[in-house]
């Protein structure tokens, strides 16, 4: 990425990660459109359920960010043998971590469940689901583990291909358990979670199996399966910003989804169909980040600021014309875009009102997650982590508050009553929308002081600490 022409080596670097990303997105389509053909309320629960995915999901994206970074410099410093270590204790910390988390959610899964908005029949499907989801977490954490460790010893196409396999098993068994088709039973919602779980824990059994063969650049060796702490504190040490950032994105989605769910099941399973259409955006431009996080590092460290900004730049701007084309084409054909997930008329017309408002504002939200990555591969994790907060729990959430819901607080005083707006729904979506044009103002100004250049010059690109800070970012660009 530091010579020759930027576009390409762009192009180059960020294509494998972006079918990765699509592929993981298809999982969740896959699930959603099969369930769309039970009823809405199932479509309603499973929506409910997605923010949470996230939350996990972003837990196991930032333990593996850092191994992504500690393998990534042992490889490159040619100690190999350190680099198996750091595998091996991966796959420890992340088992560790999945199995509580999964205890933990299935002791708590009815209070949860009513705490995120679960009501009536869209409470049974929702149960229904997440039992097997909680099950399916260590399956979750260790394929994680596993791709990261790849992605460090600079393999990206093998858990591409192991990705496309373990996808294409879940779209074939998702009808069978879903529906009942041939001598399988009807399970619905569960049966997308069976279907879920069979293919993640194919994905994982045959990652691991990779591992301990070897071949790949890195290998898991049984002997080194034995706790670490030193290696586990630095896991520790160096994934927990990229954790701390994911649980906030993934809170601020679990508290709008809740907001939703007070409105009814035909909003919540528009919303769910919504998000899900809006996380194929994210996929394209999160994986752009992650290879604008690793162009803007390698130009930086060549002492070449102007060249990791045009990267930045060229990447922002390339991303946001490709986006814009496919808000276009959901602009023009929303209800269209709704019916291929359910044929429930309530749920299209509210469906097509959430594209409507938002979709003009994917392209904004396309440039700030790359921008974000150039801050990651900027060493300055902390802009990154700000912008999450900013677009969620700043720009989102009191919006969602003020324009949604009916209430008024009186100034003592002052005496002054401030009344929300009452807008319903509508005001959900209107501050999707907010959050994604504010967010784009404030990235693109941060971005233009330049400051992430001066702080990694002046300290020195080539510190090692600051190297794995670096990569630390770069493994969480996609949990947006």
């Amino acid at each position: 990425m530091t010579t020759g022409a930027i576009p390409s080596k762009l192009l180059h670097l960020a294509w494998p990660l972006v079918l990765g990303n699509l592929l993981q997105t298809f999982y969740n389509l896959a699930d959603m459109f099969w369930v769309g053909r039970v009823s809405s309320d199932a479509v309603a629960a499973v929506s409910l359920m997605f923010p949470l995915s996230w939350m996990f999901v972003s837990t196991a994206m930032g333990i593996t960010a850092a191994t992504i970074a500690l393998v990534s410099q042992y490889v490159g410093a040619d100690d190999d043998r350190m680099a198996d270590r750091v595998v091996a204790q991966t796959v420890l910390l992340t088992l560790a971590v999945s199995s509580v988390l999964a205890a933990v959610g299935l002791a708590f899964r009815a209070p949860l469940l009513t705490l995120i908005g679960a009501r009536g029949d869209v409470y049974v499907e929702a149960m229904a689901y997440i039992e097997i989801i909680f099950l399916a977490l260590p399956f979750t954490f260790l394929f994680f583990a596993f791709r990261a460790s790849l992605q460090g010893a600079g393999d990206t196409r093998t858990a591409m291909w192991l990705m496309v396999l373990s996808a294409g098993l879940n779209v074939v068994l998702d009808p069978f358990f879903i529906l009942g088709w041939g001598p399988f039973p009807e399970m619905g919602t569960r049966g997308a979670a069976v279907a879920t779980f069979i293919a993640r824990g194919f994905a994982t059994a045959a990652g691991i199996y990779i591992l301990l063969r070897g071949g790949f650049g890195v290998r898991l060796r049984v002997g080194d399966l034995a706790p670490d702490l030193e290696i586990q504190k630095r896991l520790v040490d160096i994934g927990y910003p990229a954790t701390i950032d994911g649980w906030a994105r993934s809170f601020a989605a679990v508290a709008m989804a809740g907001f939703v769910a007070r409105f009814g099941a035909a909003p919540t399973a528009a919303y769910g169909i919504g998000v899900r259409l809006m996380s194929v955006t994210w996929s394209v431009s999160g994986a752009v980040g992650q290879a604008t996080a690793t162009g803007v590092g390698q130009n930086l460290g060549a002492r070449a600021p102007d060249r990791a900004a045009a990267v930045a730049k060229t990447a922002t701007a390339g991303t946001m014309a490709v986006i814009f084309v496919a808000a276009a084409l959901v602009l023009l054909f929303p209800a269209q875009a709704m019916g291929i997930f359910v044929d429930d008329p309530a749920v299209i017309a509210e469906g097509v009102v959430f594209l409507r408002i938002i979709a003009p504002f994917w392209a904004l939200f396309a440039g700030v997650m790359v921008i974000q990555g150039a801050f990651r591969g900027a060493g300055n994790t902390r802009e990154a982590m700000v912008l999450s907060f900013l677009s969620r729990w700043i720009f989102r959430i009191p919006v969602a508050l003020v324009l949604a819901f009916a209430w008024s607080v009186t100034v003592p005083v002052l005496g002054i009553t401030v009344s929300a707006l009452d807008w319903g729904v509508s005001g959900i979506w209107w501050a999707f929308a907010a959050g994604m044009g504010l967010s784009f103002v404030v990235a693109v100004a941060w971005f233009a002081r330049g400051t992430w250049k001066e702080d990694v010059i002046g300290e020195g690109a080539g510190d090692g600490q600051r190297g794995l800070e670096s990569g630390d970012g770069e493994g969480d660009a996609t949990s947006n």
